[in-house]
């Protein structure tokens, strides 16, 4: 290979459709396929039009090296599933590696051989549209289903068919930024990132994801595509990654405003050096690389490294073998199968917040009103839903319920408009309720306002909505609210005083049979919450997993002054993470170890310790209950969490059943990272209580001893 040819394996351009400033380039991605400049494109799907690119590339190219088209794939390709943070509080792998595997196969059929997902970027900032694509505020909760998701994607061999290469993205800590604003700055201790925001990452490695996607922040000043002590001593050579690392859209260009890089050429030379191989969108590299590498600039090595890196991955996809996908089979929208797999998913996802017996409703009720802004919505499939969201929309919930309850009088009313703002049609959403036997209001948040870029310094039901809710109260009929909406939100009193309020979140294409299957009773609502609701925006962050303070609230003696606390709202979120409800009743009893004591040195060497605890159902139907195992270390050399999740099982009991969960821990579970910058994981000695429950505010406990 040439210079140049190695140089555009390293290049990704944009087919038309932007996902970020600068637009699309597809005259000059047909130039550089034909020319052999070129590694891959992003946003091209169609089987017919990915072989015709694909086509150029291979016969009429010097080498013939196949492209890779890439695309955002982050929770349905033509099937759109409930949004990530909706997948994670089902807490259940099994759905996000379901429609991991679907999309896998959609897309693939379509011409598209990679995803720009999972993303595992750990967070705690509601006000950060992007919680919508994560896992929440936990790391464990996020490797399980980013380990979840590879599978799903990848499957056991890339070459087949129905499978794509996966992205770990975005790499790292880009969850944290400051003041909740997209692309903001994170200053993180190294002990942080390594104990909080890399697990996911080095999880998603393990399971040997094809990719990773450099992060847009900076990291304690370094931005993220610039930083070899992330992108290469820790990811290539620490966990042995031999995969490539894409830069995101424009990333490399943007080390200049952030003031890291002086000028294109600078920004390349940063970029490679510190890890990246693939440059999405901006040219730097290509258009800089020559002169770099005569200069010295860029070793020839590293460039060898990179390209390979890239090689690799084509080779695994089976690309030189077969490059092409046959039209015949292309899948052409949601099937029926992936559509009742959707629904499944949405329902397991949604979270009961409360319920005062007022659901599920019974199938006999002669009249529901549907209101709210969301009540006849077809727009309910959340940010970066895919190119399904466009042919195809989601199911409103007003058809669900019509479909779940074809003998009762149906009747609609807006009440106020999505904005919040024009409660025009406020009357009759009351006359509406008043005439019923009971009440859907459905509240929320567009997804136009969640996602990518849509940072919000109020999270709470936009505009005027709470009027909605306050005036189908007044009329003293039964009625219960369904959020919808793509980040935890600050609920005012009415959540309350509310008969019962469901978390549906952005439930994608058949949301509203999936809602219309938890409100009737179909499905218990066993999701639980990833993310901690605050009560207020001034109380953010409210994660679970807080460190420890000197000085901590006690809620024995909330009179106490100089503690850690706000003198005008009570301490804690409104729902704490792990908080959801079911249409059934449990018990727990106390965890159990197999051993009340363990030495330091048998659990770096592997050993375990076996902790057991039995739930019952005690209610009178089948439901769902997730069984949540915490850790708290009391005493450590470094501030510890309060707790830290290291495990959970999501069990179905039949009335009266019961089951024994059992959790193996390891020194995984035990240990942490210090501040070394080299890497240092100890495992300490003292004693460290095991907690399980139902909730991060689980009390049950028992208490190992590390020797």
């Amino acid at each position: 290979m040439t210079e140049d040819e190695k140089l555009g394996q390293l290049q990704q351009l944009a087919w038309a459709g932007a996902t970020g400033p600068g637009g699309t380039q597809t005259r000059q991605a047909e130039e550089a396929a034909r020319a052999g400049l070129l590694g891959s494109v992003l946003n091209i799907h169609g089987a017919r039009e990915s072989n015709a690119l694909q086509r150029i590339a291979v016969e009429e190219s010097r080498l013939g090296i196949p492209l890779i088209f890439g695309l955002d794939i982050i929770h349905g390709f033509w099937t759109t599933f409930p949004i990530p943070l909706a997948q994670a509080a089902s807490f259940d792998p099994a759905v996000s590696e379901l429609d991991a595997s679907v999309s896998a196969a959609e897309a693939r059929s379509n011409g598209v051989h990679w995803t720009f997902a999972p993303m595992m970027d750990v967070t705690s900032e509601p006000r950060w549209g992007r919680i919508a694509e994560s896992g929440g505020e936990d790391p464990y909760l996020n490797a399980v289903l980013a380990a979840a998701k590879v599978r799903g994607y990848q499957g056991g061999d890339l070459r087949a068919k129905d499978r794509i290469a996966a992205c770990a993205k975005h790499y790292v800590a880009y969850g944290g930024p400051e003041g909740g604003r997209d692309y903001n700055t994170v200053d993180v201790s190294e002990a942080r990132l390594r104990n909080h925001y890399l697990p996911p990452f080095k999880v998603a490695v393990d399971a040997q994801v094809a990719t990773v996607m450099a992060a847009f922040n900076t990291i304690s000043g370094v931005p993220a595509h610039g930083n070899e002590h992330t992108l290469t001593r820790i990811l290539k050579q620490d966990w042995g990654f031999d995969g490539f690392v894409v830069s995101d859209w424009s990333g490399v260009q943007e080390l200049i405003p952030h003031g890291f890089a002086a000028d294109g050429a600078d920004a390349a030379s940063l970029a490679v050096n510190a890890g990246v191989d693939m440059e999405m969108v901006s040219t730097h590299v290509a258009d800089h690389g020559r002169k770099l590498l005569s200069e010295g600039r860029i070793d020839a090595a590293r460039l060898d490294d990179a390209v390979t890196r890239v090689l690799r991955v084509k080779f695994r996809l089976g690309l030189f073998d077969d490059p092409y996908v046959p039209e015949a089979a292309e899948i052409p929208g949601p099937t029926a199968r992936a559509r009742s797999a959707a629904r499944t998913a949405a329902a397991r996802s949604m979270v009961l917040l409360r319920n005062e017996g007022a659901l599920p409703l019974v199938k006999t009720v002669g009249s529901v009103a549907v209101v709210g802004p969301f009540g006849d919505s077809d727009d309910l499939q959340g940010t970066w839903a895919g190119p399904g969201a466009e042919k195809f929309r989601s199911v409103t919930v007003l058809d669900g319920v019509r479909a779940a309850v074809p003998d009762a009088e149906v009747t609609h009313a807006l009440g106020i408009d999505a904005t919040g703002q024009d409660t025009g049609t406020l009357p009759a959403a009351v006359a509406a309720a008043r005439a019923a036997d009971v009440t859907v209001v459905v509240v929320g948040e567009s997804p136009a306002i969640s996602g990518e870029g849509n940072s919000r310094s109020d999270i709470g039901l936009p505009g005027r909505q709470e009027e909605l809710i306050a005036a189908v109260a007044a009329t003293g009929k039964p009625y219960v609210v369904v959020l919808v909406n793509g980040r935890p939100l600050t609920l005012g009193d009415w959540a309350d005083d509310a008969p019962a309020v469901l978390e549906a979140w952005h439930p994608g294409m058949e949301a509203g049979n999936a809602v219309a299957d938890v409100l009737f009773g179909d499905v218990d609502p066993g999701g639980r919450l990833p993310a901690s609701f605050p009560r207020t925006v001034g109380q953010i962050p409210v994660n679970y997993n807080h460190e420890r303070t000197g000085r901590p609230y006690d809620p024995a003696d909330p009179d106490q002054r100089y503690v850690s606390r706000y003198l005008d709202v009570a301490d804690g979120p409104r729902y704490p993470f792990g908080h959801g409800l079911s249409y059934t009743t449990f018990t727990l009893t106390e965890p159990s170890l197999s051993r009340g004591s363990v030495t330091a040195g048998s659990l770096r060497e592997g050993g375990t310790v076996e902790v057991a605890v039995t739930v019952r159902n005690t209610g009178e139907r089948e439901g769902d209950e997730v069984v949540q195992l915490y850790l708290r270390d009391p005493v450590a050399s470094i501030v510890q969490p309060v707790r830290r999740l290291r495990g959970f099982r999501r069990v179905t009991l039949a009335a009266g059943a019961s089951t024994t969960v059992r959790f193996s821990l390891g020194a995984d579970d035990f240990g942490f990272w210090t501040n070394d910058p080299d890497g240092r994981f100890v495992v300490e000695e003292g004693t460290v209580d095991i907690i399980v429950g139902t909730s991060s505010t689980a009390t049950a406990k028992d208490t190992l001893t590390i020797t």
